[in-house]
């Protein structure tokens, strides 16, 4: 396995511009009663450097790598999914509910289904249920099933990455524990979304969301890394 301290100095530089534009964005704070194309340029330029991390590992990488490339394909739709958001009261938040249903299944894809985990599942869909449980006394119209549909997505993508860390074996690596880590927090950012939108206002929720969402597209985009790091730990051997 890789070392974390090897990780950093090979991936950290190319990150720089990642948490330079997420300082813009919390520095800016763009008021979100006012949605226009600068505020959604700023929302969105984290996830377009983390477009620029993966494409710096090279076209030949992302080549070789499908599931580097879906892990790219999974951040082009949450551009577009942040994009619509900022334009949410206006009748847009459906089709970033889309943009982000097509993301969880191009990272569940990316995660792949071994080993299976049946537990994490049984877990996981717990806790999707409890969710839903939760939301949906607040629901109306398709939202009622809209939402049904997203946490089921989201959910499987989550036991997805959860199962790759097989902690009690040791047979895990830093990216398995990135992707685990990454899915966790997106859980944590949607249900917060959805609980301020559907259920009652979040105390400081637009900070717990965004902070949680960058985070965890962060450490996805970090979990497509793994093979490039092994092969060049391979060499060095």
């Amino acid at each position: 396995m890789v070392s974390p301290v090897t990780v950093v100095k090979s991936e950290g530089p190319k990150l720089v511009p990642f948490f330079k534009a997420t300082c813009v964005y919390f520095v800016l704070w763009l008021p979100t009663s006012a949605p226009s194309w600068f505020s959604a340029l700023i929302k969105c330029l984290p996830i377009f450097c983390l477009w620029v991390f993966l494409l710096a590992h090279g076209i030949g990488f992302l080549g070789a790598h499908a599931s580097a490339r879906k892990i790219l394909a999974g951040l082009i739709f949450s551009a577009l999914g942040d994009a619509f958001l900022i334009w949410q009261e206006q009748g847009y938040f459906s089709h970033g509910l889309l943009m982000f249903a097509i993301t969880h299944i191009l990272y569940s894809s990316a995660f792949g289904m071994k080993p299976l985990n049946l537990v994490a599942g049984l877990v996981i869909g717990g806790v999707s249920g409890l969710s839903y449980a939760l939301l949906y006394p607040y629901l109306s119209g398709p939202f009622t099933y809209l939402v049904g549909v997203y946490i089921g997505l989201i959910g499987f993508m989550g036991w997805r990455a959860i199962a790759g860390v097989q902690l009690t074996n040791d047979l895990w690596t830093w990216t398995q524990l990135s992707a685990c880590l990454g899915a966790v927090l997106f859980m944590v950012s949607d249900l917060t979304i959805a609980v301020n939108k559907f259920c009652f206002p979040v105390p400081h929720s637009r900070a717990i969301i965004m902070a949680t969402y960058y985070a965890a597209q962060m450490l996805i985009a970090l979990s497509a890394v793994e093979c490039q790091d092994a092969d060049a730990a391979r060499k060095r051997g």
